[in-house]
């Protein structure tokens, strides 16, 4: 290693593990036996008679990173998740930054698609706005509206972002294929039609 490169931080790798991960190292647990037992208010008031379709733990390196849970209707089909109202909810077992889960979030879009470089800085710089700093303990909420993604803090709605492409984007971190997290997306789409 050169004098200029330093070595990465135990804090430096678990951003980058924030909201997606380095699937070649990550891990996952089904979430334990007392996952949330019902949707959160947010979730019934976007999504009135929304259930848990499934739900994982992400691990990385071995430190637990959040616990996901996919809520919908009982006819949600994952492949066209972009026509339908979801939530996803992730509660944090780790503290982390707003700008650095921001960073990942947008890592893991560009991974998956081509995203022209004005388009990925706006989305940058809203998700920056929009996100907030998280400790162990804290549930984000964001829920997929055709047309967007509307985001809640702890129960609190936070704000959204109305823009169609960046929500079928932002959700296919988790519900694509293609994601970085195969057997996260499994747990998460246990209960959901193909």
């Amino acid at each position: 290693m050169t004098g200029d490169q330093a070595m990465p931080t135990r804090r430096t790798l678990l951003c980058h593990a924030a909201l997606g991960s380095l699937a070649s190292v990550s891990t996952l647990d089904a979430l334990a036996k007392d996952p949330l037992q019902a949707p959160p208010a947010e979730v019934l008031g976007a999504i009135p008679g929304a259930h848990l379709i499934g739900g994982g733990r992400l691990r990385y390196f071995g430190f637990s990173v959040y616990d996901a849970s996919l809520w919908a209707l009982p006819d949600f089909k994952v492949a066209q998740f972009s026509q339908q109202r979801f939530a996803l909810s992730l509660t944090y077992l780790r503290a982390f930054m707003a700008s650095d889960i921001a960073q990942r979030s947008l890592q893991e879009i560009r991974r998956m698609h081509q995203v022209a470089p004005d388009t990925a800085r706006v989305w940058l710089t809203v998700l920056q706005e929009v996100l907030p700093d998280v400790v162990a303990g804290d549930r984000i909420t964001a829920v997929h509206l055709p047309g967007g993604v509307a985001f809640w803090h702890q129960g609190r709605s936070i704000g959204s972002i109305s823009d169609a492409a960046f929500g079928d984007k932002f959700f296919a971190i988790w519900l694509s294929e293609s994601t970085s997290e195969p057997r996260l997306r499994k747990a998460l789409l246990a209960g959901a039609a193909p």
